[in-house]
């Protein structure tokens, strides 16, 4: 049988959410699937060295396009090499395609549509409604994200299949203080600098003016600390750089930029802390990624993230600033809950695989493909 995938998602240098989900999903195909034949579809040129080497049976088909390239070029690509089944990582289906399963992330635009601008907003309404009717199955990253998909897409709940992401097994705790150091001094801090941890792109959604307003109310019972909120800049980002100006906080607050994934599971084994106070996430994978490296962790109470961290992370209410510094005080000074979560952390997260995921979607795929 013939699999397409929409690769396009693996098209950038710098990789984060739906781009290494696809990334690591195929990977994980590589392995679970030595019958069927793949063809994975890009926008362009595929980044050199993307892979160390494709499988028998795979190939890659680039097919530039400047604009539209999903609804058009994609779409002509089914229309005159029509695979059996077509898989689409990150909620957009071509208007021309075979059978199809289609993973939707989040509905994070319905319930904070503030954080995102107005076109952007009806776009994804617009494209998730049309991807989830027009799919044959839909994936969905979490038990939460798919009470969300049935409650605001109309779509039934036999049409949905929960497969959780994994996590990449060098997300472990590293012990080697010269690498951490080393690490730290890449971002700009003091080989012996204490921090708290973010790590994730730098939006709204991600609640960061909160995160930074409780920081600030925590005042002296953080002197020594550091709140180091690590990720590229995204959408509205102007407002959290903003708020640290004018809160006096620059000393206080470090805005690394991107990390660099070889630098993650030694800046996550460093911390103090990891903070992660979303207002709404489909997934978490940075909250999961800490968790397997037995760094204390603090998650928001909402949407999917107490699904995936069970009991090994502190929850808050990411709406309320005293709820958000309490648990932030909590995760720094009470040593009992520290070295229960440093143990409990990794073994939450060995519940969750790559590996396993991309089984549980070649499932999938094959359900789609009879449906």
């Amino acid at each position: 049988m013939e699999i397409g995938i929409d690769a396009s998602r693996l098209a950038v240098s710098q990789r984060t959410g739906t781009e290494n989900y696809a990334y690591q999903v195929i990977r994980g195909l590589f392995r679970a699937d030595r019958t069927n034949r793949y063809t994975l579809y890009f926008n362009g040129p595929p980044p050199r060295g993307l892979f160390d080497a494709l499988p028998p049976r795979w190939k890659i088909r680039a097919i530039p396009f400047s604009r539209l390239w999903t609804h058009i070029r994609l779409s002509l690509e089914m229309l005159l090499h029509r695979p059996r089944v077509l898989f689409v990582p990150a909620h957009v289906v071509p208007l021309v395609h075979p059978r199809t399963a289609v993973t939707i992330h989040d509905l994070g635009y319905l319930f904070y549509p503030e954080a995102h601008r107005r076109f952007s907003r009806w776009y994804l309404q617009a494209s998730t409604r049309w991807s989830a009717r027009q799919a044959r199955r839909i994936i969905a990253v979490s038990a939460a994200t798919a009470h969300d998909i049935v409650e605001h897409t109309g779509v039934k709940a036999d049409k949905i299949r929960v497969v959780h992401h994994g996590y990449d097994a060098r997300f472990k705790r590293v012990t080697d203080e010269a690498h951490i150091k080393a690490a730290k001094q890449r971002i700009g801090l003091l080989p012996s600098e204490r921090y708290v941890l973010y790590v994730g792109t730098i939006q709204p959604r991600k609640n960061l003016v909160r995160l930074i307003e409780a920081w600030a109310k925590l005042g002296e019972e953080v002197t020594g600390y550091k709140l180091v909120l690590g990720g590229k800049p995204g959408w509205l980002y102007a407002d959290i750089y903003a708020k640290v100006r004018i809160l006096g906080l620059e000393g206080y607050v470090s805005l690394p930029g991107y990390i660099e994934d070889d630098d993650l599971p030694a800046l996550y084994s460093g911390a103090s802390l990891f903070a992660f106070v979303s207002l709404y996430e489909g997934f978490g994978m940075p909250a999961l990624e800490a968790l397997a490296c037995g760094t204390p962790t603090l998650v928001s109470n909402t949407s999917s993230l107490p699904e995936i961290v069970g009991d090994a992370a502190i929850l808050c209410d990411p709406e309320d600033v005293d709820s958000i510094a309490n648990a932030l005080r909590q995760g720094l000074t009470d040593e009992a809950l520290r070295e229960r979560l440093q143990i409990a952390g990794p073994e939450q997260a060995v519940k969750f695989s790559w590996q396993r995921c991309a089984e549980e979607t070649l499932a999938v795929l094959l359900e789609a493909s009879k449906a």
